[in-house]
């Protein structure tokens, strides 16, 4: 190994900071048990720090004793989350990514004006989950190409395009040039809702492969966005590979490839990146550590004030 490459931008969205903040101002106002609904986002990491603090994770509202405190995550919940939290009398901290908060506003106006909306997706994920319970019986979904080369929706006048904010832009673009061929007069947001974060990440990812022999995205498993990014690089010819952390460096990574990029999912802490660079320098200071940056981001998402306030307030001087 000559080079290690690192991708900018990468790693937290303003989505992601936002809901870890959110989770943090909770805390600091309403103490524990604190409950969270589906993992505050998708990295273990994350999720077991929090779990120190005594934030306790469930994926049913009903889990949660009556009158509790609950954070609904940075992926969005459906209306009947938020009916069954009503029920159960609980406070609820609403931690949706606002462009999330962006899609499920979209398929409710969709929805209102008597369309029926094809939605590109990912079948199980809770994003998709939640913006599809949006308008249920008004829904499609479409996972790929082929899918949507088949897909008959019910026969409407009216049919409109959403989409989850963290797939592959380019497969995004390819299901929604064949929704158009099939159907003219399909509608589409005046805005795509790809989030900035997913679409800059994965250009920040194909000028790291024209570099580089081998890119490695640090990420979760279960994160949609850093899956994309490791089949974003292997699109373009280049081995890719998905770790957590520095103990998944496999040794001849060290030795066979010259020049290593690296970038990290939306919703991975920088020190994880660290840690992967460590274990591939592992004792060789020689090796150079550049950044590669493709745009600059300066986009970020404040909590409610009346939470932050809150939580100074519950803060011993």
């Amino acid at each position: 190994m000559d080079k290690i490459v690192l991708a900018a931008p990468r790693g937290f969205c303003a989505g992601v900071a936002y809901a870890i903040e959110v989770v943090d101002l909770a805390l600091r106002s309403y103490g524990t048990p604190l409950y969270v609904r589906h993992a505050i986002v998708h990295n273990e990491w994350v999720v077991r720090s929090f779990e120190a603090r005594g934030v306790v994770f469930v994926e049913d509202v009903a889990e949660i004793p009556a009158g509790m405190t609950v954070v609904f995550s940075a992926h969005g919940v459906s209306p009947a989350v938020r009916q069954a939290a009503a029920a159960r009398s609980l406070r609820v901290i609403d931690a949706t990514c606002p462009l999330v908060t962006k899609v499920h506003n979209e398929a409710k106006r969709f929805a209102a004006k008597g369309y029926h909306m094809i939605f590109v997706g990912h079948r199980g994920h809770v994003e998709a989950e939640g913006t599809m319970g949006e308008a249920p019986e008004r829904m499609t979904l479409v996972e790929t190409v082929e899918q949507a080369e088949r897909v008959e929706p019910p026969a409407h006048e009216r049919l409109s395009v959403v989409t989850q904010t963290t797939l592959s832009v380019d497969e995004v673009t390819q299901i929604t040039d064949v929704l158009k061929r099939r159907f003219p007069h399909l509608e589409t947001p005046k805005k795509d809702d790809i989030c900035y974060a997913t679409t800059n990440r994965q250009t920040a990812v194909r000028a790291l492969a024209k570099e580089c022999d081998l890119v490695l995205i640090v990420g979760s498993k279960t994160s949609s966005n850093s899956n994309r990014l490791r089949e974003v690089a292997e699109s373009l010819g280049v081995e890719s590979h998905l770790l957590i952390g520095g103990d998944e460096v496999r040794p001849n990574w060290r030795t066979d490839y010259p020049t290593v990029g690296i970038s990290s999912g939306a919703s991975t802490p920088e020190h994880l990146v660290e840690d992967v660079i460590g274990s591939l320098l592992d004792g060789r200071p020689d090796v150079p550590v550049t950044v590669l940056e493709t745009i600059e981001e300066d986009v970020r998402f404040m909590p409610h004030r009346d939470l932050i306030q809150l939580a100074v307030a519950s803060t011993p001087p």
